[in-house]
Formats: C-alpha cells, structure tokens, sequence
C-alpha cells in the first residue's frame, strides 16, 4: 500500500510538472550592491509578477517586473521612479534592462558587438544612483501570461487596450510600493514611445497620477498627423535622407568633400535641403519637371551613397529596405536595419531587399544567454516558464492610435510634464530625422518647446550598446531628471 501511495505521488508530481506557469502575485527579494559614477551604490532588487485583474476582481494576466531600489535613502519621497518599457509590441524588457539604465548590463565589446563566454558585468553609468527603476514586462513578454484562458486577447493586444490595463497595473505598483510622493517618469523605447505616450495621458486622466517625465528611445511614428502615425509619400520620402546619408558616411560610401566631414556637421545640411528643396519635388510627382527630377536625383546620390539610376527607378521615393540592400550590394554584404553599423551576408547580390536582419541576430546572440542567466542566478528568479525575448500578441490593433496628440495634451495640462527624445543616427527603423519631425508636430503651436529636447548617438536603435554612448545617454537622463524634477513649494501653474 505504501508503496502505491509513493507511486501516485511521483505521477500527480510528474503531470503538475507539465504545466508551466508563474503565479499572479509574488516577489523574490535580493540585496546587491554596485559602483556608480566612482560612488559605491547598495540596492534591492525586487523581481515577481502582479495581477492585472478584470472588473470583478479575478486575476486574468501575471505581469511579470523587476524593481530595483536604491537602500539608505532618507527621502525616499523626493527621489524619481523611473517605470521602463521597450517595445515590439511583443518585446521583453530585457534590452534596456541589460544594457542601457539597470545596474547590470551585458558583456559587449564597446562597440556593442557579442563576445564570448556571455553574461553581465556591472554597469558604471546606471542611473540607479538618481532613481529608482521598475523593468516592466506587458503580457506574453518576459516571463508576463494570460492566466485566465477565457480571457480574450483584444483585453491585452492593441494601442489603447495596451494602455488602458498598463495604467492600472501601474496605479497598483506605485500604491504598493508606497511612491505615490515621488517624481514619477516613463522611458519607452520603440513601440514603447507609442505605450508611454499613451500612458501619460491614461494616467492623468484615468488614475489621477501625473508624470514629470517621459522619455522616447528611438521613437515610432506616434499618432500625431493621422489615425495611424504612419508617414508616407512626400514626407516620409523626404524624412528617410538624412538617415541614409549617416549610414554611407559610417560605411565611407560619400563623396570625398561630403565624406570629410564630421558627421554631425553634415546631417543638419542635409536636413535642411531634405525639408526644404527635396519634398517639394517629390510631391509634384509625374508634373516635376525633368531637369528638377534629375538635379533632385543627383543631390540624393550624393548623400546617400547609391546611384542616381536607382533613385530614378524609384521616382525619388526610395525603400529603406532596397538602401540596405544597395549600399554595400558590390562590397558583397548587406547593412542591418535597426543598427545599420552592422553587415550581413545574402544568399545573392541580387533582390530588393536583405535576407535577414543582421543586427537582431547579432543581438539574440548576447541577450539570450545573458536574461536566462541573470534572473535564475543573480536575482534568485527560478521558473521553467520561458523568458520571451519577442512574445504572441498578434493580431495587434492599431486602430485609433492618438498617442502622439495625447501627450501633447498631458503636456499641456500638466505644466511639470517634459519630454525628452534620444535617437541613433544609425537607426534604420525608427528613423531619427522622423524622431525631430515628431517633436516638431508634438507642439504645433510653439509654446512648450522650452519643455521638449532631442539628443542623437553616434550608434543605431539599442545606442547604449556603444559604451561611448552608454555613458553619454544616461548622463543625458540625469540631466533631465535634475531639469524636470521641479524645486520643493514650486507650484503647477503657467
């Protein structure tokens, strides 16, 4: 009989074992302690999943976080939170976490290039020592789950859906971790600009709780001149020149007088003359006249590297996916979409566009290995539920995207509220020209723009990766912290 009981036992064990889920609520709780900026930092780190619960109170998602705290502090009222989203959607937090403002970050040559053997290694230029940090992870990222399955996924999956559950999740975090005194910022990189966007106004609006900052990493095309933020014809055309010419002067694929240059000196010309004389051309379209066309094509040879014969083939209106095919397409290699420093390898010269993202899979290569090591063997985390780096959540639904007009109006009705834009030149996805066009149409009419800065990097999409830019964007976060963080007795008022 006993011998039966034991046998029954293992089974029910062996079957429980099969099911991989986290709980809704819990927490594992670490010490730590780190070197920022030459000072000695000690923190907690906090790491666990908190419930996103539907109107009758039943758990339907576990949205999985790590928050870490800086220990020792006196006034924990006047020091910043920080809440940190990337984007996709569909994207872990790991990117920023474990390379950009958390107090450890990947093993990368400075460059930001995988080496071998993987892992983490402090991080100097974290600003765990101005503010605190929560990495959140939306559902069906990270380790985040759907927990009830009768839960539709259009609760979880769409611009505002995404927002609306988020700014509750969010309301519950800062009460239970006690901050609701505290400066309170949001950083969203990619698809989290359009996520952080949104929330500064749900959280005004919704949950009564009023943000001194937010910051956009490498920002999508908010929802500013139309429903869906998407820039097309004329403009897009126009806004793509300036990131072309940044990517043939890394690669030397200039003109001599252009390619001497620094980099930084050229880009506002060719700003300027995409603005100003280019889509003026191109939107005349087939009533340009030739000699306009061909003058236009020849200036876009010049600053992008390619020839004038592909720019007329495409009407002046060229691919950005075609330009990482065509740049290097003689030298044998493609250039990487969302960091264009970086090259690949085609099955042929030939195509319209590339095989393969070579910057992504040069990222999996250190990220991967580096979040799985992390969470099980620094913070203590343990679980057989696998961390998505990229998580289903399609069908997405990006109808009615107003991201972009909705924090204008978070701005404008809450004086403390900054923005602050940082941008690779390098990036090929979320461009950084559009990124300035962005803040220029945030505030049309002018009179917030003492609230509103850009800062670019000599690196792509992820610029923390390059440590010269690691260094220089964290400062740059300190610096608006100290900006936007308003002084003791200063009222809310214009």
């Amino acid at each position: 009989m006993k011998s039966k009981l034991l046998t029954y036992i293992v089974l029910v064990g062996a079957i429980l074992a099969q099911s991989r889920s986290l709980p809704a609520d819990t927490t594992v709780m670490t010490m730590h302690r780190t070197t920022i900026q030459g000072k000695r930092i000690e923190y907690k780190a906090t790491t666990g999943t908190q419930p996103v619960w539907d109107e009758d109170g039943k758990s339907i998602a576990a949205v999985h976080y790590t928050y870490y705290e800086r220990t020792g502090i006196k006034d924990q009222a006047s020091r910043p939170i920080m809440i940190s989203f990337n984007g996709g959607p569909g994207s872990g937090s790991v990117w920023m976490h474990l390379a950009y403002t958390g107090p450890q970050i990947l093993k990368v040559d400075s460059e930001g290039f995988p080496v071998q053997p993987y892992g983490v290694k402090e991080n100097p230029h974290s600003i765990l020592d101005v503010a605190d940090i929560v990495f959140v992870n939306p559902v069906n990222t990270g380790y985040s789950r759907i927990i009830d399955k009768e839960t539709k996924k259009e609760t979880f999956f769409g611009v505002n859906a995404d927002i609306k559950y988020l700014a509750e999740w969010i309301n519950t975090f800062i009460q239970r971790v006690n901050r609701w005194e505290s400066p309170k910022y949001l950083i969203g990189e990619s698809y989290g600009t359009t996520r952080v966007s949104g929330l500064s106004y749900a959280l005004q609006g919704r949950q009564w709780m009023y943000l001194n900052g937010v910051i956009l990493v490498s920002p999508t095309e908010l929802g500013i001149d139309s429903g869906d933020g998407r820039r097309a014809g004329p403009l897009g055309a126009a806004l793509r020149l300036p990131y072309f010419t940044a990517a043939a002067w890394y690669h030397n694929k200039l003109p001599s007088n252009l390619q001497r240059k620094d980099l930084t000196d050229l880009l506002p010309i060719v700003e300027d003359y995409a603005i100003n004389e280019l889509m003026p051309v191109i939107a005349k379209g087939g009533y340009v006249t030739q000699r306009d066309r061909e003058e236009a094509a020849s200036r876009m040879a010049q600053y992008s590297g390619i020839s004038k014969a592909s720019i007329l083939s495409y009407n002046l209106d060229v691919p950005t996916s075609f330009f990482w095919k065509e740049l290097l397409r003689e030298e044998g290699y493609t250039i990487g979409r969302l960091d264009s420093r970086y090259k690949g390898i085609d099955k042929t010269k030939g195509g319209e566009r590339p095989d393969f993202n070579s910057e992504l899979t040069s990222w999996l290569h250190s990220f991967t290995p580096a979040v799985n090591y992390y969470y099980k063997n620094v913070l203590n985390f343990k679980t057989d539920v696998k961390y998505n780096m990229f998580g289903p959540v399609r069908p997405w639904d990006n109808s009615d995207n107003r991201t972009g007009e909705n924090l204008r109006q978070a701005m404008a009705q809450n004086p403390f509220l900054h923005t602050m834009i940082q941008s690779g030149y390098y990036d090929g996805a979320t461009k950084y020209f559009d990124a300035k066009y962005t803040m220029w149409r945030l505030d049309p009419s002018g009179r917030m723009k003492d609230r509103l800065s850009f800062k670019g990097y000599r690196s792509g999409h992820m610029m923390y990766l390059r440590s010269e830019d690691l260094k220089q964007a964290n400062d740059d976060i300190r610096d608006f912290i100290k900006n936007a963080t308003p002084q003791k007795g200063e009222p809310a008022q214009y």
